[in-house]
């Protein structure tokens, strides 16, 4: 994967959505995930599908929906405050 690019599992771990890689890889798999690009919405469905800067995401956990703009794509699962500077609520 290239440096502007991240997967979408690796993604959503390192941004604190969930606990473990394989529970976001199952997320994404149910399908549960859109983003949106350049005007254009899909669904993903493989956790190996990439996100970049300026994507917006939109998934529901348990009852609440997130819409997230990704700002950065981060080199490491850090500390909270790190994490929630890899996106911004939309």
């Amino acid at each position: 994967m290239t440096e502007d690019a991240c997967r979408i599992d690796v993604w959503l771990w390192r941004a604190r959505f969930f606990k473990t890689r394989a529970l976001a890889q199952r997320f994404v798999e149910d399908g549960r995930v859109r983003l949106n690009r350049a005007g254009q919405e899909s669904r993903l469905d493989k956790p190996s599908r990439a996100i970049r800067p300026e994507d917006v995401l939109v998934f529901a956990i348990g009852a609440r929906l997130v819409a997230v703009k990704v700002v950065e794509l981060g080199e490491r699962r850090g500390p909270a405050s790190e994490a929630q500077g890899l996106y911004t609520s939309v």
